[in-house]
């Protein structure tokens, strides 16, 4: 989501092309004139209060809570935007109005070939996303399946490692460390889902997909002014439509190409594959309302969700728990102790070791409320008129629940802005969905399907490289490298990349 001049010559653009139509539309119809909005900003006439989110709007939030209360209400260009910024507010949405704001928000960008329609993060809340939500939940990511695969995930491990220990012996600048895990995750997930290396683990050479899948992902992280003025669509001012629409059908044609050859497979050997796409393949519609199957365009989206959601989120997680973890050695130490003892000096970590690692699970949960990958989850959208919290909401409102400033809300959490793993050791709190003020994915129907697998990735990824490596950081970059400001794209990442470097642990094995 960063700003550029291109979107702040189209904005003005807009603006003055809006007071064109202002008779026509009116900030509230003449049936919601007398109706109580939430309280917020008076913002600028046509943009709103779109300028003065900033660059950091999941920051400048927050701070509007104290002026404002818990709940906030924007203008941004010509969208209704209500954002959520404490516990309670965030309870109140999602276990009385759940339904009622169960439709997504969605980009301009996100529609394109589209893909809101096939993914199950933005598909219409409806037949289609009960099914997909159905297979996710009860037949692909459940713990059965999920066990299964474990070795996948242990040699997609040793692969990270050993491209970590080839890059130590030629350079001691450190490594970039969100590039190692991002490029690793995307190799697990192709081998969870398509039972193929999609990257070379020993090159920084990746697949075709690998860099289409990469273009993608920053077209997609970019500030559209057509989502803040759906009227100038037609003109996609800044092109980023077009630059999806090239993208995204680039990717659906190496897609394609990965499902061709798996067909042409299962018909020749007539074997069938225990991966992921398999339970997507085997899948057959039994209600009168539901597809024999799920078509090709559909599973290839259903792919490419699962990588969009799966890499960029895993890897800013890990980046940002080695940054806090390097911040604060007394943690360090802790869990690095902790992995000494469960583990043992002369074993590899494995998923079965994180049951017994409440420190490690501590940090990761700590990271979480500090950094959740997405600080307003994935924005809602007021299916009918509703009344909330003592507010008139509007019918296709936008909905924010600002997870980061939950997170940092001091009557949540003591010493909200310090990194403790130790308060989890304390409490009972996950992240699950079931504690509102602790929401890094999401909560309620729409919640993320993801969480089973979520949490052996991001165990196993930051368990091993603390268990195998000691790490440090240049002291001519120690600023940089620990400096803890962000900035938003798909996820919200740290804004100078860490780059550490690994000391290997010397042990017999």
């Amino acid at each position: 989501m960063e700003w550029s001049w291109g979107f702040v010559f189209w904005s003005f653009t807009a603006m003055l092309l809006s007071f064109l139509f202002l008779q026509f539309n009116r900030q509230r119809s003449s049936n919601n004139l007398y109706q109580k909005l939430p309280p917020g900003p008076r913002g600028w006439p046509v943009f709103g209060s779109m300028f003065e989110l900033g660059n950091e709007p999941h920051k400048t939030l927050m701070c509007l809570k104290q002026k404002y209360g818990p709940v906030v209400w924007l203008k941004l260009g010509s969208i209704n935007t209500m954002a959520i910024l404490s516990a309670e507010a965030a309870a109140e949405l999602f276990k009385n109005h759940d339904v009622a704001f169960a439709e997504r928000s969605v980009t301009e960008v996100m529609k394109s070939h589209g893909y809101n329609k096939g993914s199950l993060a933005l598909a219409p809340y409806g037949t289609y996303w009960r099914i997909m939500k159905r297979i996710m939940t009860v037949q692909m990511l459940v713990n059965k399946r999920i066990n299964g695969t474990v070795e996948i995930r242990r040699k997609c491990i040793d692969d990270l490692i050993e491209w970590i220990e080839n890059r130590e012996m030629n350079s001691s600048d450190g490594i970039h460390v969100a590039k190692f895990v991002f490029l690793a995750s995307f190799n697990m997930l192709g081998k969870l889902l398509l039972s193929r290396e999609l990257v070379d683990p020993k090159s920084d050479k990746g697949s075709e997909f690998f860099t289409a899948m990469m273009g993608l992902m920053e077209c997609s992280g970019k500030q559209n002014v057509v989502d803040v003025f759906p009227w100038l669509r037609w003109l996609d001012p800044q092109g980023l439509r077009r630059k999806m629409d090239r993208g995204l059908g680039k990717t659906i044609e190496i897609v394609s190409g990965f499902l061709k050859e798996r067909f042409e497979e299962s018909e020749r050997t007539g074997e069938k594959k225990k991966d992921f796409l398999e339970v997507l393949l085997e899948y057959e519609g039994k209600g009168k309302d539901e597809p024999e199957k799920i078509s090709d365009q559909e599973l290839i989206l259903i792919i490419l969700e699962i990588f969009f959601a799966g890499s960029e989120t895993t890897s800013s997680s890990i980046e940002w728990a080695v940054t806090e973890l390097l911040c604060n050695p007394e943690a360090m130490y802790k869990v690095k102790s902790e992995l000494s003892d469960v583990v043992g000096d002369t074993k590899k970590f494995n998923e079965a070791n994180i049951d017994s690692l409440k420190y490690l699970q501590a940090v990761i949960k700590e990271t979480l409320r500090l950094h959740p990958p997405i600080p307003f989850l994935v924005p809602r959208k007021a299916i009918q008129e509703t009344e909330f919290m003592g507010y008139h909401i509007p019918k296709d409102t936008q909905i924010f629940v600002n997870a980061w400033a939950i997170g940092r809300d001091p009557k949540c959490w003591k010493d909200p802005l310090d990194f403790k793993p130790e308060r989890f050791l304390e409490s009972n709190i996950e992240y699950r969905g079931q504690n509102f003020e602790f929401i890094p994915f999401g909560a309620g129907r729409r919640i993320c399907a993801g969480i089973p697998l979520a949490h052996r990735v991001l165990h196993l990824v930051l368990g091993s490289l603390l268990h195998e490596f000691d790490w440090e950081i240049d002291i001519s970059v120690l600023d940089e490298a620990l400096d803890t400001q962000d900035r938003m794209g798909v996820t919200v990442r740290k804004l100078k990349p860490l780059k550490a470097i690994p000391k290997k642990k010397n042990k017999t094995r």
